[in-house]
C-alpha cells in the first residue's frame, strides 16, 4: 500500500519546524514504527536525513514512541501506544499527518523526539520516603485491603509517554502526578510521607506544565487507560495534609 505521510522536520528545539510531504510503500501488517523504518531506508538511500523518531522496546511497555498521528497522541487505536499501532488500520486514511509532542516542558529534540525529562524530576521530587522508618519489615505482615492493592496497581501501569500531556489543551501533566501519586501514597509504606503529592504538584508547575481543568482527554488517550479517579485520590490526600 502506498501512504502518503506529512511528516514533521525540525533540526532543534530552536529551529523552525515544518511538514515534509513523503511517500512509502508498506505493508498493512507492518507496525507504525517498521513503516517509519522503511521510509528511512528510503531517505538514506536518496542521500537524504533520516527521520528522528524515539522507541525502545517497540512491545507497548516503555512509553519512549510518542507521536501524534492524524491529531491523535499514540494514533487511532485506544489503550496501544504508537509502536502497536497497525498500517491495516490507516488504510482508508489518504494522508497520514505525523508529528511530536506538543507542550512547552516537552521541548523537542529533533524531528519527531522531545525532551521528557521533566517526567523524571517530577518523579524525584516524591518517589522516596525522607523520613527515617527504621530496618525494612517483612512486607506480609503489613496487611492492604485488595481494593487497595489493585487501585495501587492500576496506577502504577503508568508508563510516563507523555501522551496525556499531549492531548490536554493545558499540556497539564495532572494524570502522570495522579498515577505515581496513587501509587506510592495509597499502600502503607507511602503514606509516612504525608508531602508527597503537594511536592509533586509544585514540581510539574516548576516545570511548566499547565493545570487541569477536566477536560478528561487525557483518560481517552492514555495506552495503559489510566483513570481520572487517580486524580481524585491525588486530591483527597492533598486536602488531608492541608
Amino acid at each position: 500500500m502506498i501512504f502518503k505521510l506529512n511528516i514533521w522536520r525540525q533540526d532543534s528545539s530552536e529551529a523552525e519546524g515544518f511538514f515534509e510531504a513523503h511517500q512509502v510503500d508498506a505493508s498493512e501488517d507492518s507496525s507504525f514504527l517498521e513503516m517509519l523504518d522503511a521510509l528511512n531506508e528510503q531517505l538514506i538511500v536518496e542521500g537524504k536525513d533520516p527521520v528522528a523518531f524515539d522507541f525502545d522496546c517497540r512491545e507497548g511497555i516503555c512509553g519512549s514512541c510518542n507521536l501524534v498521528i492524524n491529531g491523535t497522541p499514540h494514533g487511532k487505536q485506544r489503550a496501544t501506544t504508537s509502536c502497536q499501532q497497525y498500517m491495516r488500520d490507516y488504510v482508508d486514511d489518504k494522508e497520514l499527518w505525523i508529528e511530536p509532542w506538543r507542550a512547552t516542558a516537552f521541548p523537542v529534540i529533533k524531528d519527531l523526539i522531545v525532551d521528557r525529562t521533566a517526567f523524571d524530576r517530577i518523579i524525584q521530587s516524591g518517589g522516596y520516603v525522607p523520613i527515617r522508618t527504621g530496618s525494612a519489615c517483612e512486607a506480609n505482615t503489613l496487611p492492604v485491603e485488595k481494593e487497595v492493592a489493585d487501585a495501587a496497581f492500576d496506577a502504577a501501569t503508568c508508563i510516563g509517554c507523555g501522551a496525556c500531556v499531549a492531548v490536554c489543551p493545558n499540556a497539564s501533566a495532572t494524570l502522570f502526578v495522579a498515577a505515581k501519586v496513587s501509587h506510592l501514597s495509597t499502600l502503607p509504606q507511602g503514606q509516612i510521607d504525608k508531602k508527597r503529592p503537594a511536592r509533586m504538584l509544585q514540581a510539574m508547575e516548576n516545570e511548566g506544565f499547565g493545570s487541569c481543568s477536566n477536560y478528561r482527554e487525557c483518560e481517552r488517550v492514555c495506552p495503559k487507560e489510566i483513570k481520572v479517579t487517580t486524580i481524585t485520590t491525588m486530591n483527597r490526600l492533598l486536602y488531608r495534609q492541608s
